[in-house]
């Protein structure tokens, strides 16, 4: 009990009840607080989004080569939103009390969302300027792939990745 007093070896939260709390605001030992929680959960998110990000980009310039831009960034999106997914699920929003296959499928209907604008934007570009290169195909792509990806941190964090009855663990 005396070590539990000493300052910084307990975290406490207030507010919303607790399991085997009253609910009446009292502080709850080992708790991590919500705002911890998400800031963790964004730091993942960041990280895994850029290396993804990267990736995709890389995958798609190397098949641009060979393929048309829609082809190219539906193959580099769907290798991409897979490993993405998975490590989300793992890292990032590791407590939630997700089945795979439940992340995945919450995944699928974003990644039909990303692939749609992403690839509006390419055709939009090649329509704009006919002789755009590769580079700058891969450029648009990062660029509205860093927008989805905002969209798909707030999907996945509010609907897909939640606990029973719309919670989050």
């Amino acid at each position: 009990m005396a070590r539990s007093k000493t300052p910084g070896t307990v975290r406490a939260t207030t507010g919303r009840r607790q399991a085997g709390g009253t609910g009446r605001g009292e502080a709850v030992p080992g708790a991590v607080p919500r705002r911890r929680a998400w800031s963790r959960e964004a730091g993942w998110f960041v990280a895994i989004g850029v290396a993804s990000t990267v990736g995709q980009a890389l995958v798609y310039w190397l098949l641009r080569a060979w393929w048309p831009p829609a082809v190219a960034n539906l193959v580099s999106l769907l290798v991409l939103t897979v490993l993405n997914t998975e490590a989300n699920r793992r890292l990032t929003f590791r407590h939630a009390p997700v089945r795979p296959a439940r992340a995945h499928l919450g995944a699928g209907g974003l990644f039909l969302l990303g692939y749609l604008v992403t690839s509006g934007a390419v055709l939009w570009l090649r329509h704009a300027d006919p002789g755009a290169s590769p580079a700058a195909e891969t450029v648009v792509l990062t660029g509205t792939s860093v927008v989805v990806t905002v969209v798909r941190f707030a999907v996945l964090r509010l609907a897909v990745f939640r606990g029973p009855r719309g919670r989050r663990p």
